[in-house]
Order: C-alpha cells, then sequence, then structure tokens
C-alpha cells in the first residue's frame, strides 16, 4: 500500500547522534535504532547547528544520493 499523491511522511523520535558543525553534515538515530544522515539545513528552525543528544521529531525523506536521510529536523522541549 502507497500514500496518496501529497501525503507527508509521519515524524519520528529520535536523538542527534552525531553532528560536525564545520562541515554542517549529522545524523538522528530513531527509536528503533535506525540512523539516518541529515545535512543542516534539514533544521526546521533555521539554525544549522544543532548539538549532539537532542532529542528531536523528524520526517524521513529520499536524498540528494538516492538514500533515506533525516529532514524536518526539530527539537522536543525539555
Amino acid at each position: 500500500m502507497t500514500a496518496p499523491a501529497g501525503a507527508r511522511a509521519p515524524f519520528r523520535l529520535g536523538r542527534v547522534s552525531a553532528f560536525d558543525e564545520p562541515r554542517g553534515l549529522g545524523s538522528v538515530t530513531d527509536r528503533a535504532g535506525a540512523e539516518y544522515p541529515f545535512h543542516c539545513t534539514a533544521i526546521a528552525d533555521g539554525s544549522r547547528t544543532i548539538e549532539v543528544g537532542t532529542e528531536v521529531a523528524f520526517r524521513v525523506a529520499p536524498g540528494h544520493l538516492g538514500r533515506m536521510e533525516a529532514a524536518c529536523i526539530a527539537p522536543l522541549p525539555r
């Protein structure tokens, strides 16, 4: 079964597991243990930086190289 056209992927919960600020590259690990890379432009608030260990909500979307990546990354309130 596929999602209807225009449907968005649901948000997942996870934690930032790595972030290299000079390169702007990082990864998010979801609660099931799957890891998704991301670029700093995927951080929803536009800050382009995020601390390792931050709990986040994110969507999974196809990336530039054909692999799935984290998108719309939003830190959860503490």
